[in-house]
């Protein structure tokens, strides 16, 4: 998105109930990728690229589809449209109705590439007389090469244009060739300052000879063969491919991919595939489309597509949070282990990337790009600057902890791993307080600082998986031998005991005793946080429901509750209290309207209201909901507590807000980030942590509670 965009969209959106003016939303429409570059088909069917975070590559910023009839064009964007994926894949279908003719799209990325075939039928009564062989596909399409929109110049071939700044090189090509092609220039300075839109593409204007070429504007016609036309756009670095070998990959392209069925093949191989067997399959594919849309050839993954690149209303989306990214690991892995997905080296490239952006201090940043690693524009990296360390996110660090350990138990072998959490150990360590709570640090919604609920969630969890998974471990593994770029180069070995794995589980137990220091008694729950004053913040909170999960992982460390007919470590105090503390938050944060149900994120809440009164419904808090009722069944049951069906049946109505057929779930598939009460959709669109959280709640409550959720489904 360029500035020009963001300027044009203020004009056209402000004052509107439910939109924030200079965004470009993705709350309708589908995208189409998994190996790289993003691309995103509207729901009335313009492209756009999203993938600069991924590839480093900007590619298209806007464009538009029409039918034309010799000078006259119908614009399909201004037609009825309807749209869907094809099967299982990342292949989508867009179908407008116009005066003309139906018009049928198939778009589909594949790495640099992305393709849209348009078939033409007349044969409906409701159309116009026509002949077919007077219909011309109207292409017009800007591409930022380099995310520049001025300084730009463009070849032309007799079916091909390369647009183009310095490194960047963006190709537009049909497979019919070119009956007619031109440039113009961007939006011009009188029009950015008239109050009023500007509708793209003008006319042809004579007198700006130079706008056929300095520009990343082309407006093209390609004719129709027996009913069809292929456009491709191709994103190149000019080192790495050359000006033919991008126009000879499209041919080729054009080639092999000259059908329907062909490019459905070629999108199935872009993400995994999902045996008819596994538990509702229908969301098990749309949570594994969006993860494998939302990440980079590395592994890392954006939280979501990029719909505030100018900071307008947020900080934007389009990086790789720990925080995020580390739990959407470990929730996959658990998914996979239950469900079987084959999703191996997912696990290994989200392990190898967890080792190489490790900072010297054992922590990990705010946030990096997906690409490379390489560190992003952030606001939480005070360990990286001088001062105190209040804007650090300490929750990022216990995450990728909880991840590495897990991984590291399933099999998951990466050079320098072990060091890694030996330096994680160490850095966690460093930000524990005497008195077994985290330090005032930064909070995982980023918007207050204190001692946390949830931060100490992340603590609890990432000590008791290191003291599961770590044995063997031990402080000679950060010998740097002269390696400047080992694992904790700034820690000192002499800091940490000799049993690393037993110094992990007396880690584990003091935070477990350090939580009563945030009960409630008044409200039966735990506290949001202690404030930086020393108060105690007790609104109800939905990262607090992170405590369910690590609680489970604690319990699996034994101890004490032997002598209560168990073998866990959590006793029945804690256990009644973490009861209490899920019912209350879910209960407390629930929020229904006529249009939708689900959770709240917290009380309070009064980030992107624009009119509404009251705080938005969030999905990944509903689904958040979900998992830690169901991580809590599973305490329940092998206590043989009869609360474990309640807990069951209260995770099944929650995972059925964000399901398939949910008012939570758009009919794309899609979890958006927030909802309004009047259900429409906002924010970041797919939201890729929900996504990883409804998998894992599917595969638990399918591998660890069947007993429940098959006399549950009776009942219905």
């Amino acid at each position: 998105m360029q500035l020009r965009d963001a300027l044009d969209d203020y004009k056209r959106n402000t004052g509107h109930d439910t939109r924030f003016p200079g965004e470009r939303r993705t709350v309708t429409g589908r995208f189409s990728g998994g190996e790289g570059r993003l691309v995103h088909v509207d729901a009335d069917g313009e492209l756009r690229d999203f993938g600069y975070p991924l590839t480093g590559q900007t590619g298209l910023v806007r464009s538009r589809v029409g039918l034309a009839v010799g000078d006259e064009v119908t614009w399909l964007d201004e037609v009825e449209t309807q749209q869907r994926y094809v099967g299982d894949t990342t292949l989508i279908e867009t179908v407008h109705e116009t005066d003309r003719a139906t018009v049928t799209r198939h778009d589909v990325t594949l790495g640099d590439a992305h393709l849209t075939r348009v078939t033409i039928d007349v044969g409906d009564d409701g159309h116009a007389n026509v002949d077919p062989a007077d219909l011309s596909l109207v292409v017009y399409a800007r591409f930022a090469p380099d995310g520049r929109d001025n300084r730009v110049g463009q070849l032309r071939y007799d079916d091909a244009i390369e647009v183009y700044h310095a490194d960047e090189h963006d190709f537009l090509a049909s497979d019919t060739g070119f009956t007619d092609l031109r440039g113009q220039l961007p939006t011009t300075f009188p029009e950015l300052l008239d109050d009023a839109p500007t509708d793209l593409p003008r006319d042809r204007d004579g007198d700006r000879y130079e706008e056929e070429r300095l520009s990343g504007e082309v407006i093209v016609d390609a004719p129709f063969e027996d009913g069809v036309a292929t456009v491709g756009t191709l994103l190149t670095d000019r080192e790495e491919t050359t000006r033919e070998a991008a126009r000879d990959r499209l041919a080729k392209l054009f080639d092999t991919l000259d059908d329907p069925d062909a490019l459905a093949a070629a999108a199935g191989e872009t993400i995994p595939s999902v045996p008819e067997s596994v538990p509702a399959q229908e969301s098990v594919v749309a949570d594994l489309r969006v993860l494998s849309l939302l990440s980079a050839e590395s592994g890392l993954r954006i939280a979501g597509p990029d719909f505030d690149p100018f900071y307008a209303t947020s900080g934007g989306y389009g990086y790789t949070w720990f925080r995020d990214d580390a739990e959407i690991s470990t929730f996959v892995l658990g998914a996979d282990d239950r469900i079987g997905l084959g999703l191996d080296d997912w696990h290994a490239r989200s392990a190898e990337m967890y080792v190489a952006t490790q900072r010297p201090d054992g922590s990990w940043p705010h946030r990096v790009w997906p690409r490379d690693g390489a560190l992003a524009p952030g606001w939480a990296n005070a360990r990286i600057e001088d001062g105190p360390d209040v804007d650090y996110q300490a929750d990022q660090t216990g995450s990728v902890i909880a991840y590495l350990a897990q991984a590291r138990a399933a099999g998951v072998d990466v050079e320098k791993l072990d060091a890694t959490l030996v330096a994680a150990l160490a850095g966690l360590d460093e930000t524990l307080a005497a008195d077994g709570r985290p330090v005032v640090c930064q909070n995982a919604w980023e918007d207050s600082a204190g001692r946390f609920a949830h931060t100490t969630a992340t603590f609890l969890e990432a000590y008791s998986e290191l003291a599961l998974h770590g044995d063997g471990l031990d402080a000679s593994a950060l010998d740097r031998n002269g390696d400047a770029d080992a694992p904790g180069r700034d820690l000192d070995p002499a800091i940490l005991p000799d049993d690393l794995a037993a110094h992990a589980r007396d880690q584990a137990v003091r935070v477990y005793d350090a939580l009563d220091d945030l009960w409630v008694p008044e409200r039966g729950c735990y506290a949001l946080r202690e404030t930086p004053e020393g108060t105690t913040d007790d609104r109800l909170d939905s990262s607090t429901l992170a405590l369910a999960s690590a609680h489970r992982s604690f319990d699996a460390l034994g101890g004490d509750g032997e002598a209560e007919g168990h073998s866990g470590a959590v006793d029945a105090e804690r256990l009644d209290r973490l009861v209490s503390h899920v019912e209350t938050v879910v209960d407390g944060l629930a929020h229904e309207s006529d249009e939708i149900s689900g959770l709240i994120r917290y009380e309070g809440d009064g980030w992107r209201r624009a009119g509404q009164l009251s705080e938005k419904v969030w999905t990944v808090s509903t689904a958040w909901g979900a998992n830690a009722c169901a991580e809590l069944a599973v305490l329940l049951a092998d206590r043989d507590d009869p609360r474990a069906a309640e807990m069951v049946e209260r995770a099944r109505e929650l995972l059925a807000h964000v399901s398939p057929g949910g008012t939570l779930c758009e009919p794309t598939s899609y979890l958006p980030e927030q909802f309004f009460d009047d259900g429409t959709p906002d924010s970041a669109t797919p939201l890729g942590w929900p996504h990883a959280i409804r998998l894992a709640t599917v595969a638990l409550l399918d591998d660890e509670l069947p007993q429940f959720t098959d006399r549950a489904v009776a009942d219905d």
